[in-house]
């Protein structure tokens, strides 16, 4: 860092009384051996660290003097600073526009690297002009206007101690901008793991207190800190070399890959001094990023001029802004050993570099060859010399361009003021500190480079920095690469500038960007969690949640999408959820609509089956009205699956759940009034029953009507609280925004299910419980099966239900409804379709009654069951089926038998030659009466009027005119038909409901003995003429047979008392 400091020394005009013993030394004890002085009206002072001295410990027991090595050692490097000063007097002296009158000249003197001789130069210009007489003025005084100082802080700093004695202002650069700096580059780079090497003194310390908040500040983490020693004396400067070997092992931690320097030359020679006594103690080189201040500038020593660079090569550095002066690279090409009287720099400089002697070589010395003042400063290689302007280089010039300028500012002002008196002149000598101060704060001018020149309202040069890319060859030669600038003074976020294409790295990198972190970044997709225990940029890398993304490394939280957006599969960016619904177009879709369409269809098949054969035997038995009610409910709930198909609207989502709910009921009510009316029917076949009068239409069309109106109820207090209505979910399943039906209200939507659910298990007990009614009822058994599809798909639809998202939720709802409706219409509906189609034959009522007696079982006792034929049959009987049966017995034949001898089995002796009974005329009359008795029958179930849902059927037996063969006779009726095993049932039981007897009262009573027994209803014909019209005179018994079974059904409350 170049510091500018002026120190504008205001002279008294008036020498005050002083004592001469003070002004009496003529000779400096401890005189600067390296100084450049070029005389002028007016001097700029400068203090340059060209030259140093090693020197051993103090003892305090001998003169300094004595223990000085007095080999100087040069920085050639550094000369380019006193070469910046000779050029620019010279440019402003040769420049008739700034003080055009006056002459500058300039004296420079080096600090030895040291604090006390910096205390010296700076007393020294102050001093009378090679007279060491602090505070007083002795002879000639120096004209010295203002101070420049050297490009090191800690020369910069003494010099200050100095000039604030003396009531001088100064102004310094603020370092701060550079630290600024080296925290955007590392954030810039996401350098979070950084290794800092410091100076060990006083101003490393307070640097490490300034960039450590800052690292802290700004997610940066300082890896380990190591303390660079000062070059001091060189009796300990070898001890601390030797101890710097640990921290040299700390150095090739892999880790940290960036080293943050700071320091100046002193330090970085005591760092290249370990750099070179690396290989002898076999530790491995380094392969890093240097990141350094602009108070280093890779400056080398002559010795160190062959020394390996290689480690440094990529480097990044922040450097005082530079810009190419016209004439200055002329300038320096003509520089020989001679080119200027007075420069006490020269000899060192031109020896050391070019490794020769001006000087007659002497004694050891004459192996030493001679300069010949004509090497060329090309040739020397970079790390000591270069050729063009350097950063504090172009600092120098500036300030010796803004002293003048603001010389010349003053000499303008009072060229207008003064008076034009006699005798009055104005003299620079007369130039007030103050004066110069004010002018310098307000100066602006472009310099020969067309930079602007000014300082801000700190007093601070306004001047930016380089972002320098250091690349360094075998040969020596450096290469200063311009990769970025830092801005202080610009806006927010655009103060640093970086191309990153530009930078070269290290070998070791591979021209790959270097990581410095303490673990791996945390790819997009991962955010970080801090590690317990360690510093906060040693973090682990966790998943972001689902829903959340990072798009960038390293982030510290996930970030959610946007809730149109959701995240990729690596959960690095937001995209657009795309929109879900069941479509028509997509292969659910069309499947589940296909099969609706095809159940509709057969659904209206079966609907016109039975609508074409009405008046077969099969659907009169199976009640018309009910079996329309169910199928048009069960196309309805074919057809309401199109209501859940589709991109959901306002209409369709008020109609999709409400329809479902009222047409399902509607299907399960007729379904339960059909039960019901089985059980009702056959509980009111049995004697002395009380429930014929709930056997009718009027039953079943309340059931129907009061079930379906219970759900209508539900569904219109669902719509006038909480109506379903179209709703997007975006957050069910990942990528997609859900197009659905929001229910409105899930408790009224659970409440319609769970009603169909109760309808369907109340279907399915009742039929249940009716499965092993009689045959004639075999109805019960389809619904049962029926029912227990049904409600194996509803229970199943819950919990599948629940556990789907998005479309696939309302497929499950439409398989279900079309699964339950086809269980439905297949069960109940495919036998019937059976027998009405494939068939026919079977579709009379005589046909079914008979069929349904033969698949009839009843709990017996199978040894009482085991007879199966009858050992005396009755040849004689008539026999039509039906759901209630009416027995009778007449004498229409009888036989002759032998006279019992319990010898042998009575149809041994059965004469079996019938014999017509000629007491009424002739046997063939008593035809008549059982003609009379199935015509009765008919009539009756031709009659709506009469048990209209009942079939009549009788079965007549003959008596043979025998009082055994009318006992016979009468347990054969009731007993199991075709099996003769009294008090027992067995197989298919007949279902009597009463007897009718013949005219012979002998049989009549004896029929009586038995059905007594069995409390089987009677009633007898005993044959007496009553008088009727002439027209029915001939059916005398079959009219009293008409209205015996009338009074029988009356009597077994089938029919009305009316």
């Amino acid at each position: 860092m170049v510091v500018v400091l002026l120190l504008l020394v205001l002279l008294c005009r008036s020498v005050g009384k002083i004592h001469s013993i003070n002004c009496s030394i003529h000779d400096d004890p401890l005189p600067i051996l390296h100084e450049f002085y070029q005389p002028g009206d007016l001097l700029i002072g400068g203090i340059v660290s060209q030259v140093f001295f090693l020197y051993y410990n103090l003892s305090f027991m001998e003169l300094p003097t004595q223990i000085l090595i007095d080999e100087p050692i040069s920085v050639p490097k550094d000369y380019q600073h006193i070469l910046a000063f000779a050029f620019a007097i010279k440019k402003i002296n040769e420049n008739p526009n700034i003080l055009s009158n006056i002459s500058l000249g300039f004296h420079v003197l080096n600090s030895n690297y040291a604090a006390r001789m910096t205390y010296k130069a700076t007393l020294s210009l102050i001093s009378t002009h090679h007279r060491f007489v602090p505070n007083f003025k002795c002879g000639t005084q120096n004209n010295l206007i203002a101070l420049i100082g050297g490009c090191v802080s800690e020369i910069s700093a003494n010099m200050a101690i100095i000039s604030a004695i003396h009531k001088t202002p100064q102004m310094v650069p603020n370092e701060a901008h550079q630290y600024k700096g080296v925290v955007w580059l590392l954030q810039h780079f996401r350098w979070t793991w950084v290794r800092i090497l410091a100076v060990d003194d006083d101003k490393g310390d307070r640097f490490l207190q300034i960039i450590l908040q800052m690292f802290s500040q700004h997610g940066i983490c300082y890896a380990s800190i190591v303390k660079i020693p000062k070059r001091d004396y060189i009796d300990e400067l070898i001890d601390l070399l030797l101890q710097q070997r640990e921290n040299y092992e700390i150095l090739t931690e892999r880790k940290a890959n960036v080293f943050f320097v700071y320091g100046e030359n002193p330090s970085f020679q005591v760092l290249r001094m370990l750099l070179f006594i690396a290989p002898f103690f076999s530790l491995p080189p380094l392969g890093k990023v240097w990141i350094i201040t602009s108070h280093w500038d890779f400056a080398s020593l002559p010795v160190q001029k062959i020394w390996d660079m290689q480690t440094f090569h990529g480097s990044i550095s922040f450097t005082v802004h530079s810009n190419q002066i016209s004439g200055f690279q002329k300038f320096i090409q003509k520089i020989t050993p001679f080119w200027a009287k007075g420069d006490g720099f020269i000899q060192d400089f031109w020896e050391q570099s070019f490794s020769c002697s001006l000087q007659k070589p002497k004694g050891q010395e004459a192996k030493k060859k001679s300069c010949t003042g004509e090497e060329n400063l090309e040739s020397l290689p970079g790390v000591l010399f270069e050729m063009k302007m350097t950063g504090h280089t172009y600092n120098v010039y500036n300030a010796v361009y803004a002293v003048a300028h603001a010389l010349h500012a003053i000499y303008k002002s009072s060229s207008k003021h003064r008076r034009m008196a006699e005798g009055e002149r104005l003299s620079f000598q007369n130039v007030q500190s103050w004066q110069v101060h004010h002018f310098l704060k307000s100066i602006l001018f472009n310099n020969s480079a067309g930079d602007t020149v000014h300082f801000d309202e700190n007093g601070e040069l306004v001047v930016g920095f380089d972002v320098t890319n250091w690349l360094m060859f075998p040969n020596g030669s450096v290469v200063r690469v311009k990769v970025g600038r830092l801005e202080p003074q610009a806006s927010p976020g655009k103060q640093l500038t970086v191309h990153d294409d530009q930078i070269t790295w290290h070998q070791s990198f591979n021209q790959v960007l270097p990581l410095s972190v303490c673990n791996d970044y945390c790819y997009p997709g991962y955010s970080r969690k801090k590690k317990e225990g360690e510093k906060f940029c040693c973090y682990d890398c966790v998943p972001c949640p689902e829903g959340m993304i990072s798009a960038q490394k390293d982030m510290d939280a996930c970030i959610n999408c946007p809730e149109d957006q959701f995240t990729n599969k690596d959960k690095t960016q937001c995209i657009p959820r795309v929109l879900s619904y069941l479509s028509y177009k997509e292969d659910l879709g069309f499947i589940l609509t296909t099969l609706a369409i095809s159940f509709s269809f057969l659904t209206t098949l079966v609907l016109g089956i039975f609508m074409k054969h009405k008046d077969s035997a099969i659907v009169k038995a199976n009640n018309q009205t009910l079996t329309y009610i169910l199928l048009v409910s069960l196309l309805l709930c074919f057809l309401c699956s199109f209501l859940f198909i589709g991109q959901p609207g306002k209409v369709t989502c008020l109609f999709q759940q409400i329809a479902f709910g009222i047409i399902f009921s509607v299907a399960l009510s007729s379904i339960l009034a059909k039960t019901i009316t089985v059980v009702l029917a056959f509980i009111a076949t049995k004697p002395g029953g009380r429930m014929r009068k709930w056997v009718g239409k009027k039953l079943t069309n309340s059931i129907v009507f009061s079930c379906s109106f219970i759900q209508a109820g539900l569904c219109t207090f669902w719509l006038s609280t909480s109506p379903p209505f179209p709703d997007r979910d975006m957050h069910s399943v990942n990528g997609e925004i859900i197009l659905e039906c929001n229910e409105g209200s899930a408790t009224m939507f659970y409440c319609v299910l769970g009603y169909m659910g109760f309808l369907a298990i109340v279907s399915f007990i009742v039929a249940f419980l009716a499965r092993k009614l009689p045959d004639s009822f075999n109805e019960a058994k389809f619904i049962t099966f029926s029912m227990l599809v049904f409600c194996s798909v509803w229970l199943s639809f819950v919990p599948t239900y629940l556990s789907t998202k998005g479309k696939y939720m309302v497929a499950v709802e439409i398989f279900s409804i079309l699964s339950s409706s086809a269980g439905l219409l297949l069960c109940i509906f495919s036998p019937k379709c059976y027998i009405i189609l494939l068939r026919p034959e079977l579709n009379n009522r005589e046909q079914i009654m008979s069929r349904k007696s033969e698949r009839f079982v009843c709990k017996t006792y199978s040894i009482n069951c085991s007879i199966c034929d009858d050992p005396l049959p009755i040849p004689h009987e008539f026999y039509q089926p039906g759901e209630v049966v009416i027995g009778g017995i007449v004498s229409q034949v009888f036989f002759l038998y032998n006279n019992l001898s319990f010898m042998e089995l009575p149809t041994q002796i059965l004469i079996d030659e019938p014999i017509c009974n000629i007491y009424y005329s002739s046997v063939p009359k008593n035809y008549q009466h059982i003609l009379a008795l199935a015509f009765a029958i008919k009539e009756i179930n031709e009659n709506p009027k009469i048990l209209s849902n009942i079939s009549l059927g009788f079965h007549i037996l003959n008596s043979n005119y025998a009082a055994r063969m009318t006992y016979k006779a009468t347990l054969n009726l009731i007993s199991t038909q075709h099996k003769f095993v009294p008090n027992f049932k067995c197989g298919n039981q007949n279902n009597l409901i009463a007897l009718i007897g013949g005219r012979v009262s002998e049989i009549s009573v004896n029929m009586a003995l038995i059905s007594a027994i069995h409390k089987t209803p009677q009633a007898s014909c005993m044959g007496e003429d009553v008088e009727i019209s002439p027209l029915w005179h001939n059916i005398l018994i079959s009219a009293n047979h008409m209205i015996m079974i009338q009074v029988i059904l009356w009597l077994s409350n089938w029919l009305k008392a009316d």
